[in-house]
């Protein structure tokens, strides 16, 4: 999934097939579990054959036929969306600060049990220079963000 790409409607669903099932799935497989919708056989070939050129399935061969798994977690494919989106904004900073104002309490409980356990990794910044991202980490969104800042925007 080198380029995020939001999938399309069909292509959710059937990702979501893959996503819930961790065992490589055949198409008539996929088919079957799309079971509220009249779909033919080829046309769920050419999407899953589609998801895999994207990046977004893997398949392998078994005897004649093929096998799909999801490439990524659902997960990872939703943190890329976000990362995606937060390239769009001009000032990261604001647009996580807003981002925060609007999460309910157990997900901020979530978020900061998060960046607890990314701290306690001890992830340095680059030593090129400060805020600059780790190797391996998703880009800081720049200066710390009081919880005054936050509420404010």
């Amino acid at each position: 999934m080198d380029a995020v790409n939001r999938l399309g409607e069909l292509e959710r669903a059937i990702m979501d097939v893959l996503w819930e099932d961790p065992e490589p799935l055949t198409v008539r497989q996929v088919s079957g579990r799309l079971t509220d919708r009249d779909l033919a056989h080829t046309t769920v070939m050419t999407v899953l054959d589609r998801l895999a050129k994207k990046g977004f399935a893997r398949r392998e061969r078994d005897g004649r036929a093929w096998r799909y798994r999801a490439a990524e977690s659902r997960e990872a494919y939703v943190t890329e969306l976000m990362l995606n989106a937060l390239d769009q904004t001009g000032d990261r900073q604001a647009a996580l600060a807003r981002f925060v104002r609007s999460v309910s309490g157990a997900e901020a409980r979530a978020l900061r049990r998060a960046l607890e356990a990314l701290e306690a990794l001890g992830a340095p910044e680059s030593p090129e220079s400060p805020g600059a991202p780790s190797p391996g980490l998703p880009e800081s969104p720049g200066p710390s963000v009081s919880p005054e800042d936050a509420r404010r925007g």
